[in-house]
This record gives C-alpha cells, sequence and structure tokens, in this order.
C-alpha cells in the first residue's frame, strides 16, 4: 500500500517557498474506500497550490487518483491555511 500522504507531500514541496511550514496529514473518513489528504501551509503557499482557477489543484487531485488506483482508495484533499 502506497503512502499517499507522503506522495502528495513530495509532490506539493517543491512546489511551496516555505517548506518548514508545509504539513500533510491523513484526516479520518467516513468509508474505508476514501482516504482524506489535509494540506496545510502559509497563505501565499496555498494560494499557489490552489492555482489560478483551481488548475493546479485538479492537477494534483488527478495525479493522487493514479497513485491511488492500485489500492482501489478514492483520495481527497483539502487546503488549509495556517
Amino acid at each position: 500500500m502506497a503512502q499517499l500522504d507522503r506522495v502528495l507531500f513530495n509532490l506539493v514541496a517543491p512546489l511551496v517557498e516555505d517548506r518548514e511550514n508545509l504539513e500533510v496529514n491523513v484526516l479520518p473518513s467516513d468509508s474505508e474506500r476514501e482516504v482524506v489528504l489535509n494540506v496545510r501551509a502559509k497563505d501565499d503557499d496555498i494560494a499557489r497550490l490552489i492555482g489560478r482557477k483551481g488548475t493546479m489543484a485538479s492537477a494534483l487531485r488527478q495525479v493522487m487518483l493514479v497513485a491511488s488506483h492500485a489500492d482501489d482508495k478514492r483520495v481527497t484533499i483539502k487546503f488549509e491555511k495556517i
């Protein structure tokens, strides 16, 4: 089983300026087949990760969909400002 939180952290770490305040945590989910990942970073970094009109967030979700396919899981990514 892939550690999906580690995969997402490795994807977003090069995109942020303040890596010290970057956190990716697994949140509890209602479904056994769903993994909820919470990305916490500073305001500017969250804006960069979401992107204009959500394009970067959408791309991250697509990549995580592929990463979670082997485990037959559904990934939800939430972004939160510190």
